[in-house]
């Protein structure tokens, strides 16, 4: 059954709710992930059948930002391919890219200081054309999502700074349903 891709931002937050995970209060990433691999398996509505394979994905993101006050943030990301929005008759339109984040911010640690440092922090689109472990990847729902999302997770564990923020304690986090481009 799928979902229309305007609800998938109430549709995550009920499955992290199943799982005793409150979207403006994680207290366990690790208790995140769960909910996040479930959602991913969850079929969209809406999606842009022309953007082919690369209509809905997912991304493993970190790193500092201004909105967080330059804090480290550890972000689950569902983005998708809408096809219902804009002018059908342009023969120039291209799907808009609505990303769906749930974010974990940290206050600065010992074991989290560099993991804004790492050489893997798959930001834009542009890091979908990198061989990164935690790049963009698209693989349908079902057994090859679940494959794709099971080597995100065990990639991401490589890396000491990931590592340690998956065991760290969010001071924040939030869920946000934006238009990327």
């Amino acid at each position: 059954m799928q979902i229309p891709w305007r609800t998938t931002p109430d549709v995550f937050a009920q499955i992290l709710r199943r799982y005793r995970v409150e979207q403006d209060s994680v207290t366990d990433v690790q208790a995140a992930w769960g909910p996040f691999a479930e959602f991913m398996q969850v079929e969209i509505d809406g999606i842009d059948p022309t953007a082919d394979s690369d209509a809905d994905g997912f991304i493993v993101q970190w790193g500092r930002h201004s909105w967080n006050d330059g804090r480290l943030s550890l972000t689950f990301t569902r983005q998708l391919a809408i096809a219902d929005i804009g002018d059908h008759d342009d023969p120039y339109r291209q799907p808009e890219l609505w990303q769906l984040d749930l974010e974990m911010v940290f206050d600065d640690e010992a074991d989290l200081i560099d993991l804004d440092q790492l050489d893997v922090t798959p930001l834009h689109a542009v890091a979908a054309q990198r061989a990164d472990p935690t790049g963009f990847k698209f693989p349908p729902v079902g057994p090859l999502r679940a494959e794709a999302l099971a080597d995100t997770r065990a990639q991401a564990h490589r890396h000491a700074p990931i590592r340690s923020a998956w065991s760290a304690l969010p001071t924040s986090s939030g869920l946000s349903f934006e238009c990327v481009c």
